[in-house]
C-alpha cells in the first residue's frame, strides 16, 4: 500500500468516525422534539379527531404525576426526561392531574376550598410549558375520584368541616356545596394565566382537551343517572368559560340502564356511569374507556383478560360510531408487573394486541383516535412504581413496541390526511 493510499485509509476512517460521532450526538438530542411548535386546537368532526382540518391520530401516555413532582424544583428534571424519552418515541399526547387537593399539604394545588398553592400552580406552569416544547399536547382531569391526591373524598371532607349535611361521598353529585366547590377549580384552572407561556390555559392549544374527572362512580345510583346530571351541569359551565378546548368526562366506559343489553359487555358489575347516555351529552366531545382486566377478572388467565379487553374495545368503538358519533380514546391500560407470572415479554404481547387492535380499529374508519399507556415515569420514581409503570430508558422492548405503534398511527394519519 502506498504511502498515498495509507494517509487516505486514515483520512477516511477519521472522516468516517467524525461522521458516526455526528449522527449519535443528533441521535441524542435531535428526538428531544425541542423547538416543535404547537399551533391549531385540536378539533372533532363527527367520529374524527381533527387538527388543521385534517385528521389527527396519536399515540400517548399517562404521566399522572407531573404537577406533584414538578411542584419541587430539583425534581424537575425528571418532567424533562420522561418529555424528551417520549417525544423520541413519537408520543405526542399525556394525560395528567391539574389537582391535588387537601391531602398533602406540602404539595397541595388546592390547599381548601377556593385556597390555591402560587408554588404548586407555578409546578403546573412549567408542565405545560415544557409539553409544548416537545411536541406533546395534554389531556387535563380536573378531579379524582378515589381519594389519591384529595379527589371526592376530600370534597365531600371540607363541606362536612364546614357545617354541611353530608351522608357519603357520592354527595359531591349533588350537594349544591360540593357541585360549587368544583366549579370554583374548574374555573380557577382553566382561567390560569400561565406564569411561563403568558398565555391563559383556556387559550393555550398545548391543552388537547379537559377532563372532568378521573373515573367517576356513584355506587349509590347505579344505573348512571346521578353521573348524567352532574356531568350535563358541569360540561355545560365548563364550555361557558372555555369552548376551544375539548372535553372529555373520564369515564372507564361501563355501561348502564340506557341500553341493558350492553350491561352484558361490563366485567360483572356497574359503578353508576353509563357510557351511552353520559357521553351523548352534547357538550361532551369525545369518549374514553380505560380496561384494568388484571383487576376487573382477576384470577382468570392472559388469553381470557385480553379476550375482554379486545371484546371491551369493539364494543365501545362500535358504539362511538354508530350511537354517540364521536372519538373514542383509550385512554387507560397497562399490564401489571404484580401479576401473578408476569413477564416482560408477557406485558408486551398483551400491549401489541391493544396497540394491533386501536390502529386496526382506526384503519377501518377512524372513529378510534389513540391509545394512552398507563404509565410512564422516570429513572429515580420508584416511590411512584404501581406495577404498571414502564421506564422507557430502562426498557427498550417496550420501549420499540411503543415507537412502532406511534410510527404507524402517525403514517395512518397522514394517509388519511391526504384521502381528507
Amino acid at each position: 500500500m502506498s504511502k498515498f493510499s495509507s494517509f487516505s485509509a486514515v483520512f477516511f476512517c477519521f472522516f468516517f468516525i467524525l461522521v458516526i460521532c455526528q449522527v449519535s450526538k443528533a441521535a441524542r438530542f435531535v428526538p428531544s422534539h425541542r423547538g416543535h411548535h404547537i399551533s391549531g386546537f385540536v378539533t372533532t368532526k363527527d367520529t374524527q379527531f381533527l387538527l388543521h382540518g385534517s385528521p389527527f391520530l396519536f399515540n400517548g401516555f399517562n404521566s399522572y404525576w407531573m404537577m406533584h413532582v414538578a411542584a419541587e424544583p430539583t425534581e424537575r428534571y425528571k418532567i424533562l426526561n420522561v418529555f424528551r424519552d417520549a417525544s423520541a418515541a413519537g408520543l405526542t399526547v399525556c394525560r395528567t392531574w391539574a389537582f391535588s387537593d387537601g391531602s398533602n399539604q406540602a404539595l397541595d394545588l388546592q390547599i381548601s376550598p377556593g385556597v390555591y398553592d402560587e408554588r404548586v400552580f407555578q409546578a403546573l406552569d412549567f408542565v405545560i410549558a415544557e409539553a409544548r416544547k416537545y411536541g406533546i399536547r395534554l389531556i387535563m382531569s380536573l378531579v379524582n375520584n378515589y381519594n389519591d391526591y384529595g379527589g371526592r373524598p376530600q370534597y365531600a371532607q371540607w363541606a362536612k368541616s364546614a357545617g354541611v349535611q353530608i351522608s357519603s361521598d357520592d354527595d359531591f353529585y349533588t350537594n349544591p356545596v360540593l357541585k360549587d366547590y368544583y366549579k370554583n377549580h374548574v374555573k380557577k384552572v382553566l382561567t390560569r394565566f400561565n406564569t411561563i407561556t403568558k398565555v391563559a390555559y383556556k387559550d393555550d392549544p398545548t391543552i388537547m382537551a379537559w377532563e372532568l374527572m378521573n373515573e367517576p362512580r356513584c355506587q349509590s345510583d347505579t344505573s348512571g343517572k346521578t353521573v348524567q346530571g352532574w356531568v350535563q351541569e358541569m360540561a355545560t359551565y365548563t364550555k361557558s368559560i372555555d369552548n376551544k378546548h375539548l372535553l372529555e368526562i373520564g369515564m372507564e366506559g361501563f355501561y348502564g340502564d340506557t341500553m341493558p343489553e350492553k350491561k352484558q359487555n361490563n366485567p360483572g358489575y356497574q359503578v353508576g356511569t353509563d357510557f351511552i347516555s353520559n357521553n351523548l351529552i352534547e357538550e361532551i366531545d369525545f369518549a374514553t374507556i380505560h380496561a384494568y382486566p388484571d383487576i376487573w377478572l382477576s384470577g382468570q388467565n392472559d388469553y381470557a383478560q385480553l379476550g375482554f379487553v379486545q371484546k371491551w374495545m369493539s364494543s365501545h368503538w362500535t358504539d362511538s360510531r354508530t350511537i354517540l358519533r364521536k372519538p373514542l380514546v383509550f385512554s387507560e391500560f397497562g399490564k401489571s408487573s404484580k401479576d401473578p407470572g408476569y413477564t416482560l415479554s408477557a406485558r408486551n404481547v398483551y400491549m401489541n394486541a391493544v396497540y394491533n387492535s386501536i390502529y386496526n380499529f382506526a384503519r377501518r374508519g377512524g372513529t378510534i383516535g389513540g391509545g394512552l399507556v398507563w404509565q410512564i415515569v422516570a429513572e429515580g420514581m420508584e416511590s411512584f412504581y404501581d406495577g404498571y409503570e414502564i421506564v422507557l430508558s430502562q426498557n427498550p422492548s417496550t420501549a420499540g413496541l411503543i415507537s412502532g405503534q406511534s410510527h404507524k398511527m402517525r403514517a395512518l394519519s397522514h394517509t388519511l390526511s391526504g384521502k381528507h
